[in-house]
């Protein structure tokens, strides 16, 4: 599921329904996956109401329990689920950061970007430009990764390469597309644009 403010414990756990001209109860995702020993995946946790995440604490500790209140059930988990929370540290403010008593129900894996080679060969795959323009494109977006904290918050993600690259398969310059797909998407500082239009002028 794909968190945000607007996500309700309901939207979780379930709610009564009008079906058919009876009030039934039906089951949200995350009591669907408790109850069948599934996995739920919850995207980008931060951006979720506080008091919505509250839910997810005894299935997240060695409790494994899902309170349904409305029912006045306690759904135990099986050994198989698992619940999943992913986020991206750094851009959210103070006010939507994870909580500790949240972070410290998990094990954290970090994810970089992948190496060099691995990176040229999705964006070659993905895109359907040729070896040697992936590579270029990977050279491009560690230029502007390097920029990370003197002006950019965020280099040049793979997704972005497949962007750029997809522009360049279909016959756009590779610097018009470095600009377009890259540069415009990850800063709109005159100056800084300006210094990225650079960077892939070097290269292409």
């Amino acid at each position: 599921m794909s968190c945000h403010d607007d996500l309700t414990a309901s939207d979780l756990v379930g709610r009564y329904l009008v079906k058919g001209g009876e009030t039934v109860w039906v089951d949200g995702p995350l009591t669907r996956a408790v109850r069948c020993g599934g996995i739920c995946y919850l995207d980008e946790i931060v951006e979720a109401r506080k008091d919505t995440m509250v839910v997810i604490r005894p299935l997240a500790d060695d409790r494994r329990t899902l309170p349904m209140e409305k029912l006045g059930q306690m759904v135990e988990a099986p050994p198989e689920f698992c619940l999943a929370i992913s986020y991206n540290p750094g851009y959210q403010s103070v006010l939507k950061d994870l909580k500790q008593s949240t972070r410290q129900r998990f094990v954290a894996l970090e994810f970089d970007y992948p190496s060099a080679t691995l990176e040229c060969r999705i964006v070659a795959t993905e895109s359907g430009v040729s070896d040697a323009v992936a590579d270029n494109l990977v050279r491009f977006a560690q230029m502007t990764r390097n920029l990370k904290g003197s002006g950019l918050e965020e280099g040049a993600s793979t997704r972005l390469l497949v962007h750029a690259g997809k522009l360049i398969a279909d016959g756009v310059s590779p610097v018009t597309a470095c600009k377009s797909a890259v540069a415009q998407a990850v800063t709109d500082d005159a100056d800084m644009l300006k210094a990225i239009q650079e960077l892939s002028s070097s290269i292409f």
